[in-house]
């Protein structure tokens, strides 16, 4: 120790502030807040090391999803290049399947349910129109499919009178042909 009252002074400032700064670290490590954050730590250490020991770590999935991702990227970045279209096509479904993948909420599946009840008596409406439709659809159907049956026989009826009418005048053009080489020969 100095004798110097202005040394003296800077080492007690000095031990004080040491003092303080452990005072409050073990206030910090006995607040009960604190204390159970630290048991749940080590539980959910536990936890995890039994689930690395049976399943593989994490890092382990990381890396392979991490590698195919990658392998996945460079080949829809090759593909879409050039055409923002289809970029955005493939980022559009890249989050429909992330988020298919995740689990649903209390709150989404409570509201899912709650829309589920108020959707249900349209539901039903839409279902009888839906019926009545195909209902008063069904008789125009066979009637345009009843026309287009005659059409056709119609059609089939002028195909074959032409064919037979272009056959005569083939036979006749063909006859008169083979005389005039007759009669110059």
């Amino acid at each position: 120790m100095s004798s110097n009252p202005d040394q003296i002074r800077h080492e007690i400032e000095s031990t004080r502030a040491e003092l303080s700064g452990d005072v409050n670290a073990l206030a910090d490590s006995v607040k009960p807040g604190n204390v159970a954050r630290r048991q749940v730590d080590k539980v959910r250490d536990g936890v995890i090391g039994v689930k690395d020991s049976v399943m593989g770590t994490a890092e382990d999935a990381t890396q392979t999803v991490s590698g195919a991702a990658g392998d996945a990227k460079s080949a829809v970045r090759s593909k879409t290049r050039g055409n923002p279209l289809a970029a955005g096509l493939v980022a559009f479904a890249a989050g429909w399947l992330v988020s298919s993948l995740l689990p649903a909420t209390e709150a989404e599946r409570q509201g899912a349910s709650a829309l589920k009840e108020k959707a249900q008596p349209l539901t039903e409406e839409l279902g009888s129109a839906a019926k009545q439709v195909a209902e008063n659809l069904k008789e125009p159907a066979r009637e345009a499919v009843d026309q287009v049956k005659a059409s056709a026989a119609d059609s089939a009826a002028t195909v074959k009178d032409e064919a037979a009418s272009t056959a005569g005048d083939v036979k006749d053009s063909s006859q008169q042909a083979a005389q005039e080489v007759r009669q110059q020969s």
